[in-house]
């Protein structure tokens, strides 16, 4: 199996898992404006590791934990949802300050740093659709991937889609930091205020489409 043709295949599907505009990308994108692109970038990592453990659960076969995962649907959707309610609620009530220097920023210290990539990384692992996600973009690579039946072509695959899920992270915060200087607080607390409302109303959705299914009601 040619391990560049296996890298190549996961940067492909760590793209497609983190490119669309989804509850994730609208926290790291808020944070990259209100507290610069460091936090924003780091944020992101969260996110291309929370892929990465859904890559490795599929292309490993680790199919115990699979089977748990899907058994606990509804809880890890509940706990979900809930999460996004609240990201999306901070940031409403967020209050916006005087920008400062990177530098200068708490925003960007070890501890905020940590809690960022922490928030994102269990944001991303408590939403299982990821997981069928993955189970769906393994059966379409299947040409690319399908020859990998090792652990050591399955790592090449799980390292193509962190690095193309952090890679999109890396542009996009990139980008956000060339406007960032140069955008105003109000310009801040606007982005805030709308990409905390559409978080909440993610979670909110999450959470009316779990009670829905429990009384076996269509979405």
């Amino acid at each position: 199996m040619d391990y560049v043709v296996l890298i190549f295949a996961g940067v492909i599907m760590g793209l497609i898992a983190a490119v669309p505009i989804g509850p994730v990308n609208l926290i790291c994108i808020r944070r990259s404006f209100a507290f610069g692109p460091v936090n924003g970038f780091v944020s992101g990592l969260g996110a291309a590791l929370g892929d990465g453990v859904f890559a490795s659960i599929t292309f490993f076969g680790l199919t115990y934990i699979a089977q748990l995962i899907r058994s606990y649907y509804p809880i890890i959707e509940v706990v979900g949802g809930a999460l996004l309610v609240w990201f999306g609620i901070h940031a409403l009530l967020a209050p916006i300050t005087a920008k400062v220097d990177d530098a200068d920023k708490p925003d960007t210290g070890a501890s905020t740093l940590f809690r960022a990539i922490v928030s994102t990384f269990v944001l991303t692992i408590t939403n299982p659709a990821t997981l069928l996600a993955f189970a769906s973009m393994f059966a379409s690579f299947r040409g690319l991937v399908g020859g990998a039946n090792s652990f050591v072509d399955a790592e090449f695959v799980v390292a193509g889609v962190v690095g193309g899920s952090a890679g999109w992270w890396l542009v996009l915060t990139t980008v956000i930091g060339l406007f960032h200087a140069r955008i105003t607080d109000r310009t801040v607390r606007i982005i805030n205020r709308v990409s905390g409302a559409l978080v909440a109303i993610f979670g909110l959705a999450v959470l009316i489409h779990v009670v829905m299914r429990v009384f076996g009601l269509q979405f």
